[in-house]
């Protein structure tokens, strides 16, 4: 069943196709339940390493030491409870795909590592000394705004340009709005089945409902309400929360409450950023809108410096006053 029909989608899908050919490394970026994990399968699958493993590894369910053990291993011996030789995740990986999810939150620390496994397809178990040699692909995916993590500096700027050679954009389900229908006909095809509900269908006014709900859950949150549906019987949607089920349009937002006094924290954290704003506009203006010298002479990088004056709105000010000129 062909779920992907809106525009934004079948960029998406002709990206992966087109990166699925050739044996690089792939950041798929979306919200939270856009079905990441489901484009990473279908570039294995339709990748020369398709007979070959596809090795899962969510970046934010560990802590770093057992993250780095989960994905290099371990030899007997290395630490208390080391009681024998573990295979990691990357070793399992060879000749395959290892699939790194939520790659935004890993550990700085880890961070170097992986750049080095990336570099050279080198790395080495915790406790050993042996060098060992992996032929993997790595594809990654992030519901963050990555450029913004390396700006900041919790997120490391050469590992961003090592992984990010193929970006594909996974749209939130509101945004292909179009798919709704068929994805949520193929949920209840595979869970009427599984849950031996032969023969229950969603009628044409529920249908309706479904599609103009705004799924702040995205795919996930449409799978899940399906299952609910079948599970409890229920076409009509009698049992099964949905917000904005029961009526046309959303109810009136309420109104909004007293805005709170701002704290001393907030105070602090305004007028460091009103300082940075002054410092880094009469830099520019000094070095005549130089951006590399005024990186230079602020001693950050020049992607920093691109975000803060974008962050600041130092650009806008400066297009306004050419305009005005």
């Amino acid at each position: 069943m062909e779920l992907c029909c809106s525009p934004k989608m079948l960029e998406a899908h002709q990206i992966l196709r087109e990166a699925a050919r050739v044996d690089v490394t792939v950041v798929v970026a979306g919200e939270t339940g856009t079905g990441k994990e489901l484009v990473a399968h279908a570039i294995h699958h339709f990748s020369a390493r398709r007979a070959g493993p596809f090795i899962k590894v969510n970046c934010a369910a560990m802590p770093r030491d057992l993250l780095e053990s989960e994905l290099f291993g371990y030899e007997r011996g290395a630490f208390t409870g080391a009681h024998k030789l573990k295979i990691g995740k990357f070793e399992a990986a060879h000749r395959g795909t290892i699939f790194l999810d939520e790659i935004g939150d890993l550990h700085p620390a880890l961070q170097a590592k992986l750049l080095h496994v990336l570099q050279d397809g080198e790395f080495s178990r915790i406790g050993g000394k042996s060098t060992l040699s992996v032929d993997v692909r790595v594809l990654a995916a992030t519901n963050q705004d990555l450029e913004r993590a390396v700006a900041e500096g919790r997120f490391r700027e050469d590992l961003y340009y090592r992984l990010n050679v193929i970006h594909v954009f996974v749209p939130p389900l509101r945004e292909r709005a179009i798919e709704i229908p068929l994805l949520a006909n193929y949920f209840v095809e595979r869970y009427a089945k599984l849950y031996r509900r032969d023969g229950f269908t969603i009628p044409p006014p529920v249908m309706e409902r479904l599609t103009r709900h705004r799924y702040p859950g995205n795919v996930r949150e449409l799978e899940n309400l399906i299952k609910r549906m079948i599970v409890l019987d229920d076409p009509f949607l009698t049992r099964v929360p949905l917000p904005d089920a029961g009526a046309d349009s959303a109810p009136p937002p309420p109104s909004p409450a007293p805005a709170p006094e701002p704290s001393l924290k907030d105070i602090s954290r305004r007028a460091s950023q009103a300082a940075e704003r002054e410092a880094i506009s009469k830099m520019l203006e000094r070095t005549g809108w130089n951006r590399v010298r005024a990186a230079r002479a602020l001693r950050i990088s020049y992607r920093a410096l691109l975000y803060k004056i974008k962050q600041t709105g130092l650009d806008a000010d400066r297009a306004s006053a050419r305009s005005a000129s």
